[in-house]
């Protein structure tokens, strides 16, 4: 990271520690902001909101880290989970995954050479009544086939 980036990425987070204030209970909500706006959370930015909130890295990371919601590595500019739950593979997961693999021509927990897209599991997306599931960012598509998942995609490109 280059020093111009690091100071604009320290810049972004004392903007946000000014809005949601210095203590630990405005972690999370930092940590978003820094998500949407960077698409993760660097080891540089951890290191400033732990130094910023006078938190150890190590809490910082934790948070990242159980949230599904927050990376601590680049993703694509759009994010494909498919959900995993047994109710989805017993509607055909395994299909829908194959086939956006095919599309995409890469393997769940990769990114495309053109990081337009990140393909991950999700371990439930809270609709297992209407499996197989998958969220194209923030949005949700229930009862695929792996037609619709291809159709899906292709609007997103």
């Amino acid at each position: 990271m280059f020093v111009a980036e690091k100071n604009a990425l320290s810049e972004d987070i004392e903007s946000y520690v000014k809005k949601y204030g210095s203590d630990r209970s405005a972690l999370l909500m930092i940590l978003h902001e820094i998500q949407n706006k960077h698409r993760h959370i660097s080891e540089f930015a951890q290191q400033e909101v732990a130094r910023l909130l006078n938190i150890h890295p190590v809490e910082v990371y934790s948070v990242i880290s159980f949230f599904a919601f927050l990376n601590s590595n680049p993703k694509g500019r759009n994010l494909v989970r498919v959900c995993q739950t047994i109710s989805c593979d017993m509607h055909g997961k395994v299909g829908v995954v194959q086939a956006i693999e095919r599309e995409l021509g890469i393997k769940v927990g990769e990114t495309t050479k053109d990081n337009k897209f990140t393909v991950e599991y999700a371990n439930c997306l809270g609709l297992c009544d209407m499996g197989p599931a998958m969220a194209i960012n923030d949005q949700v598509f229930l009862k695929l086939t792996p037609e619709k998942a291809v159709e899906l995609l292709s609007k997103v490109k």
